[in-house]
C-alpha cells in the first residue's frame, strides 16, 4: 500500500516509525513532514491545511490510505472531500470534528447525553463574561471555543486572571475567531489523564491509557502547553476506571453523535479528569494526542494500517483485539527556550545519533528541519525523546539518559516526566 501521513510534528512520526513496520506498506510519503519523518517517509511541500492540494496528490500519487494526523485538516472537512473522491481515509469527517473544533458544541453535547464533565456556561459577550466570573469567584476555566493548538485553555486561581483572559481572548483576539465564542466552568479537581479509542462509530478499541504532563515547568507549574512529556500506561488507570470511563464518556459520546446522525470513524481522545467523584471529560481531541502517540504506540505490537484501514472502511469488527508490550513508555519532550511564548528557531541540534543508539530509545522528529547535513530547531516542541522499560522508573532512567546525550542551544525540558507514576 502507498500511505500518504499528513503533518509535520512528533505525533506524525511515531504514526510513519509505527506504518513502516506494517506487512501491508510499501511506500510512505508525509505532508509536509519534518527533518525526522524523511528518514521514513518522502516528505512533500504541501501544508497540512491545503486540503485540495492534498486531495491532488493523493489520486496523481495513487495514494491507498491516507492517514490525517492534526486537527486543523479534519475540521476544515479533509476526510469529507477524500470519501466525495473515493479514497480512503483515517480521521473523522467535518461534524465529528466539530468535537474538537468547537468546545461548545462538545460541551453542549455532553450536557444533552449526560456525559459527566465541568459545570459550564457559554458567553459571546466579554462584558457579560466578566460579570459572571465576578459572581461566581475562582478557580475557574476559561476556554476559547475554537481551535488555539492546545494553548486556548486559561486554568485561573484568581479572578483578576480569569477576566485577564477574556480580555486576551475576545477583546485581543490572541487566538482570532476561535475566541468568538468563550466557555467558563468549574475548575475540577484530581489527575488528568489521557483515554485514546478507536472507533468505526459500531465497535470501539480502548488503546493504552496515557498520562500527559501538560504545564512547562517541573511541579506542573507554568503555562499550559501542547505536553511537555508523558508515560504509559497510566498508573491512576485501573481496569474499573477504564471501564467507567469507556462505559459513562467513551460510548454516551459515541452513541450522543449516532442520535445527532453523525458516524464517527478515527481516533477518539478524551482527557478525563479523575475526581473524587469519579471520571468526568474535560475535552475532546479529534485526532491521536501529542505527545501521548510517542508513548503508546511504541507499545502497541498489532499491526497499526489493518487497524486503521479496517476503521476507514467501517469494517473494525475485523479486528479482535489489540496485542501489547508489557513494558512501560516514557516521552520527555525537548523544548525550545521561552515555548510556550515566543522562542528562537534555527539552533543546530547535536547527539541524535549518539542518543538514537541507546538500547529501547526512539526518537521522535516534532519541530525540526534538515538543512544539509544539520538537524535545526523549527518549533516549539523540538523532540520526543522516548524510552521503553520492564517498570516505570526502568523507562524514565533510559529516557533521560538518551535526553542527556541531545543538545541545542536553549533546549528546555521537565525533569520530572514519569514520578507521578512513582508516587
Amino acid at each position: 500500500m502507498r500511505i500518504l501521513v499528513i503533518g509535520s510534528g512528533g505525533r506524525e512520526h511515531a504514526l510513519i516509525w509505527k506504518i513502516a513496520q506494517s506487512k501491508l506498506t510499501d511506500k510512505i510519503f508525509c505532508a509536509p513532514g519534518n527533518g525526522g519523518i524523511g528518514q521514513l517517509a518522502e516528505c512533500i511541500a504541501i501544508k497540512a491545511d491545503d486540503v485540495f492540494g492534498l486531495l491532488e496528490f493523493a489520486r496523481k500519487e495513487k495514494i491507498n490510505l491516507t492517514v490525517v494526523g492534526p486537527e486543523v485538516p479534519l475540521a476544515l472537512g479533509i476526510v469529507d472531500e477524500f470519501e466525495k473522491a473515493g479514497l480512503e481515509v483515517f480521521g473523522p469527517n467535518k461534524q465529528a470534528a466539530n468535537l474538537e473544533a468547537s468546545k461548545v458544541f462538545s460541551k453542549e453535547l455532553m450536557a444533552k447525553y449526560k456525559v459527566p464533565t465541568a459545570e459550564f456556561k457559554v458567553f459571546d459577550n466579554p462584558d457579560q463574561a466578566k460579570k459572571y466570573i465576578e459572581k461566581i469567584g475562582c478557580p475557574c476555566v476559561v476556554k476559547a471555543d475554537g481551535l488555539a493548538a492546545g494553548k486556548g485553555v486559561v486554568v485561573a486561581k484568581t479572578v483578576d486572571q480569569a477576566i485577564a483572559a477574556v480580555t486576551s481572548i475576545m477583546q485581543d483576539k490572541v487566538f482570532g475567531d476561535a475566541g468568538k465564542k468563550i466557555i467558563i466552568e468549574e475548575c475540577l479537581v484530581g489527575q488528568e489523564a489521557s483515554i485514546l479509542v478507536i472507533t468505526d462509530s459500531k465497535k470501539v478499541i480502548a488503546l493504552a491509557s496515557a498520562q500527559d504532563h501538560k504545564r512547562v515547568f517541573d511541579n506542573d507549574q507554568g503555562p499550559n502547553t501542547g505536553g511537555m512529556g508523558v508515560y504509559s500506561p497510566a498508573a491512576i488507570v485501573t481496569a474499573d476506571i477504564l471501564n467507567e470511563v469507556m462505559e459513562k464518556i467513551i460510548y454516551r459520546t459515541i452513541d450522543g453523535l449516532a442520535k445527532e446522525g453523525i458516524a464517527y470513524r478515527g481516533v477518539l481522545y478524551a482527557g478525563v479528569m479523575l475526581t473524587c467523584d469519579g471520571p468526568k471529560a474535560l475535552e475532546f481531541n479529534v485526532r491521536f494526542g501529542d505527545p501521548e502517540t510517542e508513548a503508546i504506540l511504541p507499545r502497541l505490537k498489532s499491526d497499526l494500517v489493518e487497524v486503521m484501514l479496517a476503521t476507514s472502511q467501517g469494517k473494525l469488527v475485523k479486528i479482535k483485539k489489540l496485542e501489547w508490550d508489557n513494558r512501560a513508555c516514557v516521552c520527555v519532550i525537548c523544548a525550545s527556550h521561552g515555548y510556550p511564548g515566543n522562542y528562537a528557531l534555527d539552533k543546530e541540534i547535536s547527539g541524535l545519533d549518539e542518543a538514537a543508539q541507546l538500547k529501547d530509545i526512539v526518537i521522535f522528529h516534532a519541530g525540526t528541519k534538515k538543512v544539509g547535513n544539520k538537524i535545526l530547531t523549527s518549533g516549539g516542541r523540538v523532540l520526543g525523546v522516548t524510552g521503553l522499560g520492564v517498570t516505570v522508573k526502568d523507562a524514565i532512567n533510559k529516557t533521560y539518559s538518551a535526553v542527556s546525550k541531545i543538545n541545542f542551544e536553549g533546549m528546555h525540558y521537565r525533569k520530572d516526566i514519569g514520578q507521578k507514576a512513582l508516587r
